[in-house]
């Protein structure tokens, strides 16, 4: 069965699509065909206007329907299409969701931070582990900052903060948010076994693929805090040349890497590991779920 999820995100919209195999009562296997990344930056207009320009509505009509066209390439049989930050503080999103519908025949679903969590979550990465550790998912987008906290078998905590990239860049993060964010981790960690961060959301995949570490390895805290001086140091010109960051990447790489950083430390986080994983995967998952049940 092909499955698709797309996700409308602060920075970039994606599209994945999936095949999704299951034999008797194996577990089913999730092959990704094809992950389409177009990076819309819907952010940078929203978090400071407080709604999606017409050249930016323009950009979003053209990607659903080159997306709706691969669908239909791919033979898919079933979607689901979730926007996030950006859209939830846009005020015209309601008609912009009524466009693509109207012209594409997809609908998206405008999802609340606590849900995005729940959907990262869907890829239980963290049962895999160890039971000696406590984990702790964190997904920094553009808009917000995800958490979840799972702990002797159990999901106990999930939140959302209004803490993201672009948002940081813009310079629109209040201390009172970071405070919320501090406080609830620290709350969510209290007692519990150490913790190991599992980090999702493409500014860590791509520390990730500049480490060069082996796909099953952790990356430890302190190398978080070396690229972030080390990116931090240059000028965006030189991120985007020396270490071959697209300029959609070159900017938003570094406030992410604070996020994950700050993180980490009020969670007593020495480790993230990073399995390449994101919202798209999570609500493949939940698809999944949904129509195989």
């Amino acid at each position: 069965m092909k499955l698709a999820a797309i996700d409308i995100g602060s920075n970039a919209a994606r599209l994945l699509i999936t095949e999704v195999v299951q034999e008797g009562k194996e577990e089913p296997v999730f092959n990704k065909l094809n992950l389409v990344r177009v990076p819309l930056r819907l952010g940078f207009d929203v978090f400071e206007l407080g709604y999606i320009p017409k050249p930016k509505i323009g950009m979003i009509l053209q990607t659903m329907k080159a997306y709706k066209h691969l669908l239909n390439a791919y033979e898919v049989t079933h979607v689901i299409a979730c926007a996030t930050s950006a859209m939830r503080d846009a005020k015209n999103s309601a008609d912009i969701i009524r466009k693509v519908k109207l012209e594409t025949d997809i609908s998206i679903e405008i999802i609340s931070g606590e849900m995005e969590a729940g959907f990262i979550y869907e890829n239980h990465y963290a049962e895999h582990l160890d039971n000696d550790h406590s984990y702790m998912y964190i997904d920094v987008g553009g808009g917000s900052t995800e958490l979840t906290f799972f702990s002797n078998g159990k999901l106990s905590f999930k939140e959302s903060f209004n803490i993201g990239t672009i948002r940081l860049l813009k310079d629109l993060v209040k201390e009172k948010s970071w405070d919320a964010m501090k406080e609830g981790i620290k709350l969510a960690t209290k007692g519990q076994k150490e913790v190991v961060a599992i980090g999702t959301g493409g500014n860590i995949n791509k520390v990730f693929s500049m480490s060069k570490r082996k796909d099953s390895k952790p990356l430890p805290l302190e190398l978080l805090k070396d690229y972030h001086k080390e990116l931090s140091s240059v000028s965006l010109e030189e991120r985007i040349n020396l270490y071959t960051l697209r300029p959609d990447r070159a900017d938003v790489i570094v406030p992410a890497l604070l996020i994950y950083i700050n993180a980490m430390r009020w969670a007593g986080a020495e480790n993230i590991y990073v399995p390449r994983i994101g919202l798209a995967d999570g609500l493949i998952h939940h698809l999944w779920e949904e129509v195989s049940s």
